[in-house]
């Protein structure tokens, strides 16, 4: 039997899911396309969305895990292709401050969220 597996979504855990919600927003123009809350409380998952393709950013806050998330030496990461005009979306990157590296030579550069996961933007190609 031969296995076709195909990406569905990708997890990051979050201490603050509103300010995590409200940058992917702001940053990415990622939105809300579902959420589960767990009965007791214990967990809320909130998948967002570009509205394109049918890949998927779920958040998972934890109710009982207020602490910043150890992600040891983040040798992971996520990555969008912007639509937009490159260098504006860069520019907005930087006044939000939240662009940890940039490869020029490459035509890359990387941004991190509230809890300090990495995202590679790229320009649509």
């Amino acid at each position: 039997m031969e296995i076709h597996g195909r990406f569905n979504h990708f997890n990051f855990n979050v201490t603050d899911l509103e300010k995590s919600i409200k940058f992917y927003g702001e940053a990415l123009g990622l939105h809300e396309s579902s959420r589960k809350v767990a009965e007791d409380g214990s967990f809320i998952l909130v998948f967002l969305s570009d509205g394109k393709t049918g890949f998927k950013l779920e958040l998972t806050w934890l109710r009982d895990h207020p602490q910043p998330y150890n992600l040891g030496e983040c040798e992971f990461h996520l990555c969008l292709r912007v639509a937009e005009d490159y260098d504006q979306v860069r520019a907005r990157h930087r006044e939000m401050g939240c662009i940890c590296y940039e490869n020029e030579a490459m035509g890359l550069y990387f941004i991190t969220d509230p809890d300090n996961y990495w995202i590679e933007v790229l320009p649509e190609k």
